[in-house]
């Protein structure tokens, strides 16, 4: 700490006259945020290999996936402020934990001369030395809160964002990140590895929330900005228990090639509301430039609600409140920094009012999400936004079966004709069906079996296992007439089907 001060201290002649291009203008909740900082590894996964991939050297120590968690936290409105420079720091030693003094403040200073090649030294300076709201290790308030799982853009830090992290926590939100990091280096590749290492990333940190005193993790979003937010979907796919998405400008809607390698990620299967921020609209020359394929996952997300905000003054770069502390006031185009700085805030607002509608149900916010953006005080010509409500879950075996329960199963093919008609991509195999038939005969619902197999039988006449099945389903339920029936069309459709003729010798049936 003392000598990352000492680089600021000595390269700023006069931190009072440099001005800034960022004001962060919302204000801050009704609590204090602490900012804690947890050095751990992730065991499941290796990091480094036996050899350095740059200078061929054996590896020492630890190889396991380092993962520098910061958690901003609501917390007592007391202690020492963090300065920004404090977060510079720790993203200097987000790689390699345990570095000397010496060493970081190496870093530090050669992190601050990369950024005099935008503003100079001395606003560099002037943004290190800035107080930031939070308190280091500040002591916890009471009671449990909402956790919100924060994804960087690619290769990113953990505080690139620290201004909306410590916004959302003094609103009452628990709030863990880790830096961007390849599989294997510090380097993120921008393919599919890279995506699910980062979704891991996110996987491992729910994990972690869940040793938190703080944390009620059945209140779970995940925020991710850029790369994070393509992560975060992926997440999303495969994790009910996510209960909202922020997308800041993801990279959901610019890499649909890197989605559609992957399987399992389709609309269908994400079913948390998403709140997705987007930079300026890019003309169709400029799209078609980028050679991608025309499509849009996102117009695709039938069933969950989307709150699509576009933010006009807004370029990639300008949702990340590092980008704007640091870049140079020519980036800012025709929008002036204030502007910018103006619509940054306005993003911080819309992602609170949505998490606290989707994960604290608050009505006010559910207005707010409702309303346009005049109507919110947003100013004029700055933001566009549209709503598209879910048309309602995706149907799934488990939905089938929870609304099929309700009659004792015997609507079920009811049940699973009216989801295929709201859906006509829903279909369930012969397998999957005839598997769940046996699960419930299993569990004794014996009934409930029956008239699932007899689906199966339905969907699926040509089938001999199908009958077969079927036949199991009336033995077990004392019906030897049609046992003997269903098995006798089993061996028909298959003459080898030995169960089938093994189980009308034993009840006296002819094949």
């Amino acid at each position: 700490m003392r000598l990352l001060l000492t680089v600021i201290l000595c390269c700023a002649t006069s931190l009072s006259q440099a001005g800034s291009n960022f004001t962060f203008d919302p204000a801050p909740g009704p609590h204090g945020v602490g900012v804690r900082v947890v050095e751990q590894y992730d065991y499941a996964r290796s990091y480094l290999g036996n050899f350095d991939v740059v200078t061929g050297k054996p590896v020492h120590g630890e190889k396991a996936r380092p993962m520098q968690t910061v958690i901003w936290y609501p917390a007592q409105k007391s202690g020492k402020h963090v300065t920004y420079g404090d977060y510079v720091r720790l993203n200097v030693g987000a790689e390699k934990f345990g570095r000397g003094e010496a060493e970081v403040g190496a870093a530090a200073a050669a992190w601050l001369r990369q950024q005099r090649s935008d503003n100079g030294a001395e606003q560099a300076n002037a943004e290190l030395a800035r107080l930031m709201w939070a308190v280091r290790d500040g002591k916890p308030a009471p009671g449990k809160f909402p956790v919100v799982i924060y994804a960087p853009s690619i290769n990113a830090s953990a505080t690139e964002n620290a201004d909306l992290c410590e916004y959302l926590a003094s609103h009452g939100y628990l709030v863990i990140a880790s830096p961007s990091m390849g599989a294997h280096a510090r380097d993120m590749d921008s393919d599919l590895e890279g995506i699910e290492t980062q979704a891991a990333d996110i996987a491992f940190l729910i994990g972690y929330a869940h040793t938190l005193p703080q944390a009620d993790t059945a209140r779970l979003a995940v925020a991710g900005y850029s790369w994070g937010g393509i992560s975060n979907v992926f997440v999303a796919a495969r994790d009910s228990r996510v209960k909202a998405l922020v997308n800041i400008d993801g990279s959901v809607r610019y890499w649909p090639e890197l989605i559609a390698q992957a399987k399992y990620v389709v609309p269908e299967r994400v079913a948390a509301p998403m709140l997705f921020l987007a930079q300026r609209p890019r003309s169709l020359e400029e799209l078609a430039k980028r050679g991608k394929p025309a499509v849009s996952f996102l117009n695709d997300l039938k069933n969950s609600d989307l709150y699509s905000v576009t933010m006009h003054p807004m370029e990639h770069f300008a949702f990340s409140s590092d980008a704007l502390r640091f870049i140079g006031t020519a980036s800012f185009g025709e929008y002036s920094p204030a502007e910018v700085s103006q619509a940054h805030g306005w993003m911080a607002r819309y992602v609170l009012q949505f998490l606290n509608a989707y994960l604290l149900e608050q009505g006010a916010a559910k207005t707010f999400l409702s309303n346009t953006p005049k109507q919110n005080g947003v100013p004029a010509h700055m933001m566009t936004a549209v709503t598209q409500l879910a048309l309602g879950p995706a149907p799934t075996l488990g939905m089938l079966a929870a609304e099929s329960s309700k009659t004792g199963f015997g609507n079920v093919e009811a049940v699973y004709a009216a989801m295929r008609k709201r859906d006509p991509a829903f279909a369930l195999t012969e397998q999957a069906l005839n598997n769940w038939g046996y699960k419930l005969l299993a569990a004794g619902e014996k009934r409930g079996a029956l008239a699932v197999l007899k689906l199966v039988t339905t969907l699926h006449p040509e089938s001999g296992n199908a009958y077969d099945s079927l036949a199991e389903a009336y033995e077990a339920n004392d019906d030897k007439a049609r046992a003997v029936e269903n098995y006798q069309r089993a061996l028909k459709l298959n003459p080898g089907n030995e169960n089938a003729a093994r189980h009308l010798k034993a009840l006296g049936a002819p094949n």
